[in-house]
């Protein structure tokens, strides 16, 4: 069976979105990164990047959804060269409002597995995390081995999860559909609702530390939220992580769910060349080793080594689905959701 190392081995809004392109963003030496990845230790990926290449990031941080509706606004002018986020959804939304743009690199060919690629190269993926279920050692004496075994009964009152508007719940929704079929996942989807210890709130660590606080049994988190609480501390969780147990789900078929965090060329970017620059920095060596030491993340490119906070979580089988095919269900999944009652 293939596991996850054997696997890669393979394999003030409204005033801003008026901002036509400045002199400056035409600059040869320049990128104008459009990012939503909010992670201080991404600081390190950036400047690398400037000391290696002498080109300037010029860096426009903030919520997906509005750095997608301030290209939108932008339009033919917008300086935008790069826009990076953290879900599968986002990327395929610029897509298809055509914000990005095809990009041709054997760099990026070579280096980032098909099924993490656009079929039409408009972006690839740069780092992953996988969507695993924790629970309570001292609680649980059988945990759930596989994601529809959140629906079993003898799971009531004991799971919390994130909402449905969330990026990550719509994603896993969105692979089970692709491989299961919506009127099954629709069944499984209801069953789940019914085994919430809790209305969904807050972010990954929050449903985490729901397990510390006894509100939860069972928990759905991407990894490098745990992982992150091994390497350094973080209030309520890092001191308990001793309760906590672990599963990678489906090891016998479909492997363990995985997000990306990824990247595109804007559709107008005025700094192309830069811009496919930095895509290709992000899929170097020294770069993937950094999405794993500095953000806990899994490097995309195959035969990259893990930061030991990350390895300690163990080998694993993953979900290789297209992410394409993950894209394609996700107006299913949140019907799904919305009839399953997930709040």
């Amino acid at each position: 069976m293939p596991t996850f190392c054997s696997t890669i081995a393979r394999a003030g809004l409204a005033g801003a979105m008026l901002l036509a392109a400045s002199p400056l963003a035409l600059a040869a030496g320049e990128l104008n990164l459009y990012s939503s990845r909010h992670y201080d230790t991404d600081d390190r990926l950036y400047s690398e990047f400037e000391d290696a290449t002498g080109i300037t990031i010029n860096r426009i941080e903030g919520n997906a959804d509005e750095l997608i509706a301030r290209m939108e606004a932008e339009g033919a002018n917008s300086p935008a060269d790069i826009f990076l986020t953290v879900d599968t959804v986002r990327l395929t939304r610029a897509k298809d409002l055509g914000l990005l743009q095809p990009v041709e690199s054997d760099v990026l060919e070579a280096a980032i597995p098909a099924y993490l690629q656009d079929d039409n190269n408009q972006w690839f993926g740069f780092s992953q995390r996988s969507r695993i279920l924790f629970y309570d050692k001292n609680d649980v004496e059988n945990p759930p081995l596989t994601y529809q075994d959140l629906a079993k009964p003898e799971y009531a009152g004991k799971v919390c999860i994130r909402s449905s508007t969330n990026v990550y719940t719509q994603n896993i929704v969105a692979a089970l559909i692709a491989h299961l079929g919506q009127d099954a996942v629709q069944d499984w989807a209801t069953a789940v609702v019914g085994n919430f210890a809790r209305d969904p709130q807050g972010g990954d660590t929050d449903q985490l530390r729901g397990i510390v606080s006894g509100e939860c049994d069972i928990a759905m988190s991407n990894t490098y939220y745990f992982a992150r609480a091994i390497r350094k501390p973080v209030d309520g969780l890092s001191d308990s992580l001793d309760m906590i147990g672990w599963v990678f789900p489906n090891q016998n078929d479909i492997g363990a769910h995985m997000n990306i965090s990824g990247g595109g060329v804007a559709a107008n970017a005025p700094n192309k060349e830069n811009a496919i620059k930095f895509l290709e920095y992000l899929a170097s060596e020294q770069a993937q080793q950094y999405f794993s030491a500095g953000n806990d993340e899994y490097p995309a490119v195959p035969g990259v080594g893990l930061a030991p906070s990350v390895a300690q979580l163990g080998i694993f089988r993953p979900d290789v689905i297209d992410l394409a095919d993950i894209a394609d269900n996700i107006g299913a999944a949140q019907t799904v959701l919305n009839e399953a009652g997930w709040k």
